[in-house]
């Protein structure tokens, strides 16, 4: 870091190198695809009488998950089938009731699909010998992300400080979760963190931070299904989910999009050559 720049203020810190990278969970580092919040979701909407379309049920995915609920009920669609099986709009109670039935299914088929995403431990290692601290955020609950840590650390992935909507209070778009990263891991300023994450929500978290935003496209919430099944698939339709998912992260105004957490080497080598420049 360096004091002197002639466009701040004097004692005005300025970036000049990563000092740390913080990352998503699901469709970022674990659960190739994202599929446990959307199988889960699903499921609660169909006990309510509502079959919800993957569409409906991705759009706003990386929202804290009460926020998620209370976005897909106010979907148009989803929101008239509602008041058609239940004679009325939906309701706050409503969404606390569906967010009370979400939390113990979700818990219940976390690990299942709590799969590290081939290459995340390599991308750590790799920014943890450039010196960097590792940082981590989510739109699951407290609880939730505690299963997710523990099974991680099993499998060689263990960040510094992790936080939770709850920790802070309230989750993406807000930045709040990244500041009280920064504070933990004393980083500043801002534009000293990468967050790298899977989702539209983690992008605008980024932005609003001040912090550098990388989508990851090829393992994530567009690309919507297991790692075996995407592998599985014809080229061709592997590289239009790709498209349509680097084409949403651009969309949402990452400053790079990746397609794996193998590309982050090179990557931070190029955010540090700006940072250098100013």
């Amino acid at each position: 870091m360096k004091l002197l720049n002639p466009n701040l203020p004097p004692n005005t810190v300025r970036a000049t190198r990563v000092q740390a990278v913080v990352l998503d969970w699901a469709g970022t580092t674990v659960d190739f695809g994202s599929v446990a919040p959307v199988y889960t979701l699903q499921k609660v909407f169909a006990q309510a009488g509502i079959a919800l379309e993957n569409e409906q049920t991705r759009r706003d995915m990386g929202l804290p998950k009460k926020e998620h609920i209370r976005a897909i009920l106010a979907l148009p669609e989803v929101g008239m089938a509602w008041e058609a099986r239940h004679g009325r709009p939906a309701s706050d109670a409503d969404v606390e009731a569906l967010y009370q039935q979400f939390v113990p299914l979700q818990l219940s088929c976390l690990a299942e699909h709590a799969v590290l995403i081939p290459g995340v431990r390599e991308a750590v290692q790799c920014c943890r010998d450039r010196g960097f601290k590792i940082g981590s955020t989510t739109g699951y609950t407290r609880a939730m992300l505690e299963v997710l840590l523990e099974l991680s650390a099993q499998a060689g992935y263990i960040p510094d400080c992790s936080m939770a909507p709850e920790d802070v209070g309230a989750g993406r778009p807000h930045p709040f979760m990244l500041y009280e990263i920064a504070v933990r891991l004393k980083v500043y300023p801002m534009s000293a963190i990468v967050k790298i994450g899977d989702t539209p929500a983690d992008i605008y978290e980024a932005l609003n931070a001040g912090c550098w935003a990388i989508g990851v496209a090829g393992t994530g919430n567009r690309i919507g299904i297991s790692r075996g099944e995407f592998e599985g698939m014809p080229g061709a339709d592997r590289e239009i989910r790709l498209t349509q998912s680097r084409a949403e992260l651009q969309n949402a105004g990452a400053h790079y999009v990746i397609d794996t957490l193998s590309e982050i080497p090179a990557l931070l080598d190029t955010i540090d050559l700006r940072l250098g420049a100013g």
